[in-house]
């Protein structure tokens, strides 16, 4: 081992930089005979392996970054995990949290591992979630990722960066219809509809509820034509309590949500939406 001389002066130099402890800084300069660069290696290969040592704990906290570009015609949502709420209500970790969602909306990355890759301060994102992994000594992860492109994108973060939605819609971007953007992002990160309609609903899950409505109905001793007008009845509630436009707004019981956006602009519909909940 190196007998260098390590200053405080270059452990806090060093700390400043990484973010790590100042003993783990310490050891990093003096395992790297003083060189900045190599300490900074150590510690990412230390936070690489904390992360492994840590593969079997859930990282079941975090927040959820949801953001738009400026026109509203392109959004994404960002799930940065941690183990502890204690971390995941921490300043400097939600601050992190909005650098790795500037670069993924700057560079369009499509998935967590392009993502991963992009350069962050000299390094890579990945490399920087390890520095965070050993400055903090806990498993974090960029674990979900999702993006939409349409005529109008509004994104919504609900509950301390608990929920993140967005929203894609048929007509092109305006302050009538990014407010009623929100309304219905935030109808469904309260009712976690499975889709935006029946007709997005796969046909494995409607034949899975055909089939539980068909056995209650039959345990009733209905069987026949009766059993399949019930059964479809008992669909057709399904569809209108799990899928989006047929549910009743949440702001007005009286209109479904498809109601709501025609009474905002004729014709305007949800195309899409992506929801994610921490935890989720």
């Amino acid at each position: 081992m190196s007998t260098i001389t390590i200053s405080a002066a270059e452990v806090n130099k060093l700390r400043q930089q990484t973010g790590a402890g100042m003993m783990d800084c310490r050891k990093a300069l003096t395992e790297s005979n003083g060189d900045f660069e190599a300490a900074i290696d150590y510690l990412r290969k230390k936070g690489q392996k904390v992360a492994a040592n840590r593969s079997d704990r859930e990282a079941k906290e975090g927040v959820v970054i949801a953001r738009n570009n400026a026109d509203n015609t392109y959004g994404i949502i960002v799930n940065l995990s941690s183990e502890t709420d204690f971390v995941a209500k921490n300043e400097d970790f939600i601050a992190f949290a909005n650098q790795i969602v500037d670069i993924a909306m700057a560079s369009k990355v499509s998935t967590v591992e392009d993502l991963k890759a992009q350069p962050m301060e000299g390094a890579t994102v990945g490399d920087k979630l390890m520095e965070v992994v050993a400055k903090i000594g806990e498993k974090i992860d960029i674990i979900r990722f999702e993006q939409v492109t349409a005529a109008s994108v509004v994104s919504y973060i609900h509950s301390g960066y608990r929920i993140g939605v967005l929203v894609a819609m048929n007509q092109a971007s305006s302050d009538a219809i990014v407010i009623a953007g929100k309304d219905v992002a935030m109808q469904i990160a309260a009712m976690n509809p499975l889709a935006v309609d029946s007709e997005s609903i796969s046909e494995e899950m409607i034949a899975r509820e055909k089939a539980i409505a068909i056995d209650q109905i039959m345990a009733e001793g209905k069987t026949g034509e009766m059993a399949e007008k019930i059964a479809v009845g008992k669909l057709n509630k399904f569809f209108k309590e799990n899928t989006l436009l047929p549910q009743a707004f949440v702001k007005d019981n009286g209109k479904t949500v498809a109601d709501y956006l025609t009474s905002v602009s004729k014709g305007l519909t949800v195309v899409s939406f992506k929801r994610i909940a921490v935890g989720g």
